[in-house]
């Protein structure tokens, strides 16, 4: 009886063990997700910290690109890059060169344009078209959080976001930016990315505030560094919109 007692324990323990590994491996967050627009599906690949990957039915965007943040082995060159801004943690102008095809295109913020010659600048209220995908720039910047008195972590009128549109699907990408009017004030965007780290862009509240304002389907908080990203779902429970947390430290 006492053999018996023993062998069962050992299988009682690696059924334990197997349900806790299988648990594990599915919270682990997915490395893309897949949505359908009318242009072919889209998968969002979630490279890290503010570094995404789009890709529209074989049609590649890389938005802030850098290698630091993540991992770019294996990933296609692009068709098109974004960069928001000239922030080392979002513009890694070897990456870009590494990227880069015959044909791709390159839209950056102004101060990134003076850094990469062949990049196309893009200001506030700018759009421009690049193969199948439609590209807005709007507005990125600080109101309440300063490096100093006077002196915005991202001041007006440097930093921008872009909204995509893809066929009948609308994503915004935020960059490093505050709750701002322009923000709050968007209309039929499907899919968002919004930044959540203290001091250089958003607390919880803040991003809760902004996408209660403009309403995305599906809310994706990203550049979030260490902030509890169980404070952003449980201040939108109610909202109907959907909060995906992703793994963009």
């Amino acid at each position: 009886m006492l053999k018996k007692y023993k062998v069962s324990g050992r299988i009682l323990f690696l059924l334990f063990f197997t349900a806790m590994v299988l648990t594990s491996f599915s919270q682990k967050p997915p490395a893309y997700d897949v949505i359908k627009t009318s242009a072919g599906n889209l998968e969002m690949h979630f490279i890290g910290h503010g570094s995404l990957m789009f890709d529209l039915d074989g049609f590649i965007i890389h938005v802030d690109p850098v290698s630091s943040m993540g991992s770019y082995e294996n990933k296609p060159s692009a068709d098109l890059i974004l960069v928001t801004h000239e922030h080392y943690d979002h513009l890694d102008p070897d990456l870009i060169e590494k990227l880069r095809k015959e044909n791709t295109l390159l839209f950056t913020n102004g101060n990134t344009a003076k850094t990469i010659k062949w990049a196309q600048a893009m200001t506030a209220g700018d759009h421009k078209t690049a193969g199948i995908v439609g590209v807005e720039a709007v507005p990125a910047y600080n109101i309440l959080h300063m490096r100093a008195q006077g002196q915005p972590y991202h001041p007006k009128g440097v930093g921008i976001g872009f909204i995509l549109t893809m066929g009948d699907k609308r994503i915004y990408v935020a960059g490093d930016t505050e709750n701002t009017p322009e923000m709050k004030a968007l209309k039929n965007i499907d899919v968002a990315f919004l930044p959540m780290n203290l001091p250089y862009t958003m607390t919880p509240e803040m991003v809760a505030d902004a996408a209660r304002a403009f309403r995305p389907r599906i809310l994706y908080p990203y550049h979030f560094s260490e902030t509890n990203t169980d404070k952003i779902v449980e201040l939108l429970k109610d909202s109907n919109i959907e909060v995906r947390i992703r793994n963009l430290k």
